[in-house]
């Protein structure tokens, strides 16, 4: 079978991650993936895993969500403290739950075992089609830093902070605001912030959008102030004073 070309290789070689604990599966992910092109580098725990993506910055990380010790969860949520790497999280239960648990804490996709390994490079490389930053605002023209009120937003440091707080946000909650606060005032729709955040290719239900949302609100909300209002009919938009 002829090689799938990853994007980006023309200029470097993308690079993957696989956090997983069983041998033979770990081994047939790895064996795929460095026969498509990628440089493929593997942990079978996930205190060892964020240990390995700290010192390779990968493009890729495939998560396991039923790792021992660390569980995939606290593993995603501690990879988007440092890392905006593509996340795909693998469970062997397709539970709703688990897949918008997931989400929340900064996964890209979720795939239910068992899956071909061929279906896993092409969502590898639709993820590594997606703009890592999104595409609604003109970045050469605008000034990197927002303030609406309390509320302090540094696009290039990729920082949030309230009340000189800096925020730790996950790679998705940044990209929702960055979205919003790049056109304040105007009403998003849960379609539009799809395509912005998690690009044209993504197929699921925009309930995601929502969960992601309410999180983070949770952390820019401050004495009763709220930027993020609810468009009612149809989705979002940032306040510029708050209210």
């Amino acid at each position: 079978m002829q090689a799938l070309s990853p994007i980006g290789a023309a200029t470097r070689q993308a690079s993957v991650l696989i956090i997983e604990d069983a041998p033979e599966f770990r081994q047939i992910l790895e064996s795929i993936l460095t026969g498509e092109g990628y440089l493929v580098h593997t942990s079978e725990d996930g205190a060892s895993g964020v240990d390995t993506a700290k010192t390779i910055d990968p493009d890729v990380i495939v998560l396991d969500l039923g790792l021992p010790g660390i569980d995939g969860i606290e593993v995603c949520r501690r990879l988007r403290t440092f890392t905006n790497a593509y996340v795909i999280m693998l469970t062997a239960r397709d539970e709703e739950v688990d897949r918008l648990v997931g989400l929340a804490v900064g996964a890209d996709d979720y795939m239910t075992k068992p899956f071909s390994p061929r279906e896993l490079v092409a969502r590898i490389q639709v993820l590594m089609r997606r703009p890592r930053m999104p595409q609604l605002v003109e970045r050469d023209t605008e000034p990197h830093i927002r303030s609406f009120g309390a509320l302090r937003i540094d696009t290039l440091a990729r920082e949030v902070h309230v009340d000189d707080e800096e925020l730790g946000l996950t790679k998705i909650e940044f990209d929702l605001l960055d979205t919003l606060s790049g056109r304040p005032n105007m009403a998003f729709s849960r379609q539009l912030l799809l395509e912005s955040v998690w690009g044209p290719m993504w197929v699921g239900d925009d309930h995601v959008v929502d969960v992601h949302i309410a999180n983070l609100r949770k952390k820019i909300d401050a004495q009763g102030v709220r930027y993020i209002k609810t468009v009612r009919g149809i989705g979002y938009r940032l306040d510029r004073q708050g209210g």
